[in-house]
């Protein structure tokens, strides 16, 4: 039995589904690496808006209108980023890929990084970059659930609540080992609980209610805003930018009975791909998404966190953001130990779940 202690280092209270944005024609090495004017960008979703109103549309669109360097998007869950760009190792097509823990540390694992230091990222918390450059977090973000705030008068307070009976097939996480948010959720679940066996015993329990798979977060949320589903995990910058077209949305934070609601950083890290086809295009976009202007953006169009701890977003939505997690106690994930035993973890899951 793994405990909590080992999982997480605690500190201090604060107050998917595939989708090709743009076809890839080029491949490394090919037609691509003869044109200098495009960077291929990997990522989970989240970051780009459903209506082109998010903070990856603004940032691409401004950074294309200054270098004219077009951007060529992908867009799936976390796992499946890493495990395309694998994939594709011996005929490399993505130059920047973006993520969440612990799959970018999974992706600097697998060799699928190289090394280097975006202009500005001396101002993002070291807890939030790798030491050795091969990643940096570009927006800050925190793992969450959503609820369907018309249909339940008001959101649940605890885990043990998600396993009454009105939940039965409306409710449903994203799967953990594919996307970033459902693995979010065993790792919250094995820290609330206390540790691996726990966990699972009340996953266990939870599958009776759970409609079942799906490898991308954000398709959960137009189910929880029709009343499809009443419940879902999320991620608050993600929920919180399709709560603006989505109004039966609302973000909350679980509590195991007794305990108090807790959530843990969650950010979207950024980093250079390894024998990418266009290298220092992929640099500029990293310094650009790092650029004060890019951060003050985060906030006021994404729905995020900045990552730059010297950027303090007074807009809105970071009035808001600040509102709504405070009082949440946040931990931080032991992600060494995470990368190293995802598989055991995910296996686990499978285990109990019957996945």
């Amino acid at each position: 039995m793994r405990t909590s202690s080992k999982l997480v280092k605690p500190i201090a209270a604060v107050t998917g589904t595939l989708a090709l944005a743009a076809t890839l024609t080029a491949c490394g090495g090919d037609s691509a690496a003869s044109d200098e004017k495009v960077v291929t960008v990997y990522s989970a979703d989240g970051l780009k808006g459903e209506k082109g109103d998010g903070w990856y549309d603004k940032v691409f669109a401004d950074f294309e209108k200054e270098t004219g360097i077009k951007v060529k998007y992908v867009e799936g869950g976390s796992g499946e980023m890493v495990q395309r760009a694998v994939r594709e190792k011996n005929n490399t097509q993505a130059d920047v890929i973006v993520t969440l823990p612990p799959f970018i540390q999974q992706a600097d694992s697998k060799g699928l990084l190289q090394a280097y230091t975006p202009e500005g990222s001396e101002q993002v918390d070291g807890a939030n970059k790798a030491a050795d450059g091969k990643w940096t977090s570009v927006v800050n973000n925190y793992f969450g659930f959503i609820y369907n705030k018309q249909q339940l008068k008001d959101a649940p307070k605890t885990w043990e609540e998600l396993l009454d009976g009105k939940f039965k097939n409306k409710l449903q996480y994203s799967t953990p080992g594919v996307a970033g948010d459902g693995t979010a959720v065993v790792i919250k679940a094995m820290h609330d609980f206390g540790g691996q066996e726990p966990a699972m015993e009340y996953l266990k329990k939870l599958q009776a209610n759970n409609v079942g798979p799906s490898s991308s977060t954000s398709k959960l949320a137009p189910k929880v805003d029709k009343g499809e589903i009443l419940v879902a995990n999320g991620d608050v910058q993600m929920n919180f930018a399709q709560s603006k077209s989505m109004p039966n949305l609302a973000i909350w934070f679980p509590a195991k009975e007794g305990g108090k609601p807790t959530t843990f950083a969650l950010p979207y890290a950024a980093g250079l791909v390894n024998k990418a086809p266009h290298t220092e295009n992929g640099k500029k976009l990293l310094d650009f998404m790092l650029r004060e202007q890019a951060q003050r953006e985060v906030s006021a169009v994404g729905g995020g966190f900045p990552a730059r701890k010297d950027v303090k977003a007074t807009d809105a939505n970071a009035i808001e953001l600040a509102n709504l997690i405070e009082g949440v106690e946040v931990f931080e994930p032991d992600w060494a130990d995470i990368d190293k035993n995802l598989t055991a973890y995910v296996d686990a899951w499978k285990t109990a779940t019957g996945s």
